[in-house]
């Protein structure tokens, strides 16, 4: 007669009270990480949006007219892009989770607000007023 062996059944349940317990431990540490990637997805628009507005007021600089950047037309308010321009030259769209809002307050300057989807974090770009460059606030918002 040949020897069995395997495992109990304790020993099994054992096993799987110590992996629960592991895990229970483990999953709030990955359920945060959608709250960080929001954060870091509108502080990267923000980046862009930054970056954008440099290199089209350098393109002013240089010309002092309406430029194309990237196919992009870039229509400019005292030298820099204004709000309607950024979003598109900036390559944000909806699709990546983003809101783009307009100030309801008329004309100049326009403030235009962007948020993430679930509308936690967000920050302005208010365009160029002379003489003045355009004011981009730092992200706002909890967990950003």
């Amino acid at each position: 007669m040949k020897k069995q062996s395997g495992f109990t059944l304790i020993e099994l349940v054992m096993v799987i009270v110590i992996l629960g317990i592991l895990a229970a431990t483990a999953l709030p540490k990955f359920a945060d990480l959608s709250t960080r990637a929001e954060g870091a997805s509108i502080a990267g628009a923000r980046g862009a949006v930054s970056s954008a507005a440099a290199i089209a007021h350098a393109a002013f600089l240089i010309d002092n007219s309406t430029a194309t950047i990237e196919g992009t037309t870039v229509t400019y308010q005292n030298g820099y892009p204004n709000a309607a321009t950024i979003v598109n030259l900036a390559g944000l769209n909806v699709g990546a989770g983003l809101d783009f809002q307009g100030s309801t307050v008329p004309g100049p300057p326009v403030v235009l607000t962007i948020t993430n989807g679930s509308g936690t974090c967000s920050f302005t770009y208010t365009e160029a007023v002379a003489p003045a460059a355009p004011v981009i606030s730092t992200v706002l918002g909890t967990g950003c």
